[in-house]
């Protein structure tokens, strides 16, 4: 994921940051199913993430300059999967934020979803160096797919930072019954 990052800075956008800690703004779409609560993850795309454990991820990318933080959630949300995010600003939920062991915070939002499916994931790329300092550029995919699994799954899969996450979401869940 760094790589991906230091690509992006050095492209399009200007993180938001404070004290130089990258901030990220992203949706964690959620239903109920028979088996109990599902979370909508995502598998990041690329070489580096194509084999190793953990490579799922809540969608989500960097703030923009001074985009607010939902706006953000959705506007990733569509550009990783490819549709856009059936949540309106009045269905999300703040879930707060957790730190990744980068250092990145992630400001995590939820809604239900109980009918949303996608298809294929259709995500944005981005170009990584490979190898680093080559000078040969290839464009990978953000995400190379995208599933509903169920919470305990989503915390095998997740990346370290991101299953805090999961706790808060289940925590929400059973306060608003």
């Amino acid at each position: 994921m760094r790589v991906v990052v230091e690509v992006i800075r050095a492209s399009r956008l200007v993180p938001r940051s404070v004290d130089d800690v990258v901030v990220s703004a992203g949706l964690l779409l959620h239903r109920t199913a028979s088996t109990g609560p599902e979370v909508f993850v995502a598998h990041m795309g690329g070489p580096f993430w194509r084999s190793r454990p953990r490579a799922w991820t809540i969608p989500k990318g960097l703030v923009e300059g001074a985009e607010e933080p939902l706006a953000t959630a959705v506007r990733e949300f569509a550009e990783e999967i490819g549709v856009p995010a059936p949540v309106t600003a009045s269905d999300a939920v703040d879930l707060g934020e957790f730190r990744q062991a980068s250092g990145k915070r992630v400001r995590v939002f939820t809604a239900s979803a109980p009918t949303f499916a996608v298809d294929e994931v259709r995500s944005n790329t981005v170009q990584l160096e490979l190898p680093r300092g080559s000078g040969r550029f290839v464009e990978v995919p953000e995400v190379d797919d995208a599933r509903w699994v169920t919470v305990d799954e989503a915390r095998g899969l997740l990346v370290a930072g991101q299953v805090a996450a999961l706790d808060a979401l289940l925590e929400r869940l059973a306060r608003s019954g």
